[in-house]
């Protein structure tokens, strides 16, 4: 009886230590690491709030333009902070200021 109950204490430590690594795994990330997440996020968000915008309000309009102001904001912090930016469309990151602050403007979405 001892046998079984010491292999099922091995378990619960070797699944403990797994979440303990995964963890470490986590907080050890490089700054760079996390700045590129925090990057890709914002500029995710700004792109879908542009979108959102657009479809209710129209492409024109102030709450569009609104978005658009905050999705160049979202990557000129990415630029300041990495020198690289997320390119939502192309899902892809760019490594020269190379976006466009009027972006989605000439897009015809129905």
């Amino acid at each position: 009886m001892r046998h079984r109950k010491d292999r099922f204490g091995s378990w619960k430590l070797l699944a403990g230590t797994g979440v303990l690594v995964g963890s470490l795994t986590l907080w050890g990330m490089t700054p760079g690491a996390q700045a590129a997440d925090d990057c890709q996020e914002r500029i995710v968000r700004a792109d879908h709030r542009l979108h959102e915008a657009a479809e209710h309000h129209g492409w024109e309009s102030r709450q569009a333009e609104h978005a658009r102001h905050d999705l160049a904001e979202a990557r000129r912090y990415c630029w300041e902070h990495s020198h690289r930016w997320w390119d939502v469309e192309g899902n892809r990151w760019h490594s020269d200021r190379d976006w466009d602050d009027r972006d989605h403007e000439h897009h015809d979405h129905h």
